[in-house]
């Protein structure tokens, strides 16, 4: 397989100098945009992830690096030093994490042909030791000259013809190829809390090394092929007849097809007699063998087959090699594409994947469908706001143009992601650039056609009645910081928020977990004040109109919609409160827990619900002033009232008091 345009590379993207982008290893440089579209498709922005982010990953051996070398010129210019800090395989997982600020452990991994296989097991086991809460696990071949070709040796890997044949009666060796593998795994309980797209489910995982129990280093091992399968098979407690497809290692080489099916045999034969129920495959007969990604290539054709829940075909399979004797074994080889059926018994589809290195060091890995995911609800919201950006105005084309297919597939199709679900996807999981572009639509058919016709818009909105908007601009500037502002007694009224009630998941849990823990301090509960049936909707107003039950209910409004923005990704650079919205403020920036805020503010609702009752009296015009000061000096004196007074402006002042205090200044 030889890769397209491998000399390209966004360098300004990912803060490269020219300098640098030409002096790095072409692998790192596709590695790093294969991690940052991982990262992407996964919806999620690392500059906005506050969890721990791993990479294990290795390269193939450094060819480009070689070719460097011989340019004496450029040695001296930018020193060996730096050439090695650019092109050493030890540091591309470090340069991955420091380019895309990712926290969690990063680790080189060099297995040969394993490596990437390898990297997937110890990504997991870092995962389940709470190392960090998402990983990038995977590898990168790229031989350059990509043209160049080989030599056909006798006794060789290498195929004498090009063709890679694995498990055929013509089988001569594999050949070469050029790739990147790469995933982003995450513990399955935080996927399914998260509501990600999860595509498959690893059950299990192993590595070992075949020691000395081999004719020679380079060889491969039955006994210590068959021990790390059986070994990932236990630690998924997964028994070999569950497993229907295996994707092997299959070089198509004469020695190691041969021992590889014997490995699997020996596996699957001690606990089951059944024949030709496990379908074998290999993606080497697609790609080649890509080396150091050889393994993570496998596991993400496997992935693909499970989502799809079709087995394709092992290509250039004509005829079983006879040393095989696979129709002795549970394996067969498909040569056309077929569905790929549950057996009886099984819930899940399930397969192997296998990954032997030169030297010895082996992994599997047992994969199975991801779980059927819960129907989101598309909630209430007729609109949805398709946001994009990229740092070029070519790119945002690039990317208006993939969604548009995406939604078109998936129209096509009747399957995907619903709408609201896209929306939300990318808003919160993708980083904003300079060049945006938004489209405001009711349905994936109108997207469509707001997105395919919105291709030379210029910056600006445009919209017609009742149809949907698209609008395009720039970023200028760095962004802006955004305050949260929270509104004091005066501003409630019943129903308010309704709207985001039966829209906003988040917005509904925090309402309803305030209503909760605030119905013993009210002896109600807060939702019949705020979101009242319409029988009970007088009631209500006269309720809310009470301070014991106003000052509960601004906070729990302000404080669910502070909550509600920040879950859409809008941080605060900085909180004010008035009155009751400096308790709002206090609690959304930590300093006051939910519990005690909650507490605080009806204890003071109830207090100042015993005070007397008032009125407050504002004046805007000059003359009244001078008549209500005269007013209350006669006032206090005839009533024994108190007032106060508090001038704003000039022209401005507000008189409040005791009811009657304030009724007897008002008349004098």
């Amino acid at each position: 397989m030889v890769l397209d345009d491998i000399e390209m590379f966004d360098a300004s993207f990912f803060g490269f100098t020219p300098r640098e982008a030409e002096t790095t290893d072409p692998q790192r440089r596709l590695f790093l945009e294969c991690a940052w579209e991982a990262l992407e498709d996964a919806g999620y922005d690392p500059a906005r992830y506050s969890g721990l982010i791993g990479v294990y990953a290795g390269v193939s051996v450094n060819t480009y690096l070689f070719n460097l070398y011989s340019n004496p010129h450029l040695v001296a210019s930018i020193g060996a030093f730096q050439l090695s800090i650019s092109n050493d395989k030890d540091h591309l997982p470090t340069s991955v994490s420091y380019k895309l600020n990712l926290r969690g452990p990063s680790v080189a991994v060099q297995t040969a042909c394993s490596t990437s296989l390898v990297a997937v097991h110890l990504a997991c086991q870092s995962l389940l030791t709470y190392q960090c809460d998402m990983a990038l696990a995977g590898g990168a071949s790229v031989v350059v000259p990509q043209r160049a070709g080989y030599f056909y040796e006798e006794g060789g890997i290498d195929s004498p013809d090009g063709h890679c044949r694995p498990f055929d009666s013509q089988a001569q060796g594999t050949t070469g190829g050029s790739g990147v593998a790469i995933m982003l795994l995450k513990r399955l309980s935080d996927a399914l809390s998260d509501g990600d797209r999860i595509d498959a489910v690893i059950k299990g995982s192993a590595i070992n090394n075949d020691g000395s129990h081999k004719v020679g280093y380079t060889a491969p091992s039955v006994s210590g092929q068959s021990q790390v399968i059986s070994l990932a098979q236990a630690v998924a407690a997964t028994p070999p007849e569950s497993i229907s497809y295996i994707e092997a290692h299959g070089t198509a080489t004469p020695l190691g097809d041969p021992i590889e099916v014997a490995a699997l045999s020996e596996v699957f034969r001690a606990s089951t007699t059944r024949r030709g129920f496990c379908a074998l495959g290999s993606v080497k007969s697609n790609i080649g063998h890509l080396d150091t990604a050889a393994g993570a290539a496998g596991l993400i054709k496997t992935v693909l087959a499970l989502r799809h829940r079709e087995i394709p075909p092992t290509l250039h399979f004509e005829e079983a090699n006879p040393r095989l004797e696979l129709e002795e074994t549970p394996f067969y080889v498909n040569r056309e594409l077929e569905a790929w059926k549950l057996g009886a018994g099984q819930q899940r589809r399930r397969a192997g994947v296998s990954s032997f290195g030169i030297g010895g060091t082996n992994a599997h890995v047992v994969v199975e469908e991801a779980p059927s995911r819960e129907e989101t609800r598309e909630g209430r919201r007729r609109w949805q706001l398709l946001v994009m950006s990229a740092q070029t105005q070519w790119s945002l084309e690039q990317a208006r143009e993939k969604l548009a297919e995406h939604l078109r597939e998936q129209q096509a199709t009747g399957s995907g992601a619903k709408l609201a679900d896209i929306a939300y996807t990318l808003q919160v999981g993708r980083r904003g650039m300079r060049h945006r572009r938004a489209v405001l639509c009711r349905e994936v058919g109108e997207a469509i056609s707001l997105l395919e016709s919105s291709g030379e818009s210029s910056e600006g909105a445009g919209a017609e009645a009742g149809r949907g908007i698209v609008w395009s601009g720039r970023r200028v500037g760095e962004r802006p910081g955004v305050v949260f502002m929270f509104s004091g007694q005066g501003t409630q009224y019943v129903q308010m928020g309704r709207g985001w009630y039966e829209q906003e998941t988040e917005y509904r849990a925090v309402v309803d977990e305030c209503a909760r823990r605030l119905e013993g301090e009210l002896g109600l509960d807060l939702r019949r004040v705020l979101y009242p049936e319409k029988s009970e909707q007088a009631w209500a107003e006269e309720q809310l109109s009470e301070t014991w039950l106003t000052q509960p209910a601004l906070f729990v409004v302000e404080y669910a919609l502070a909550r509600q923005w920040m879950k859409w990704g809008v941080r605060p650079a900085a909180m004010i409160g008035h009155s009751i919205g400096e308790y709002v403020a206090a609690c959304v920036s930590g300093v006051l827990e939910l519990e005690d805020a909650l507490r605080m503010v009806a204890v003071r609702g109830r207090l100042m619900q015993g005070m007397g009752r008032g009125r407050c009296w504002p004046s805007a015009e000059e003359g009244k002033w001078r008549q209500v000061g005269g007013a209350g000096e006669s006032s206090r004196r005839r009533r024994g009232g108190a007032v106060g007074g508090g001038c704003q402006r000039a022209t401005e002042l507000v008189v409040s008091g005791s009811e009657g205090a304030s009724r007897g200044l008002e008349g004098g």
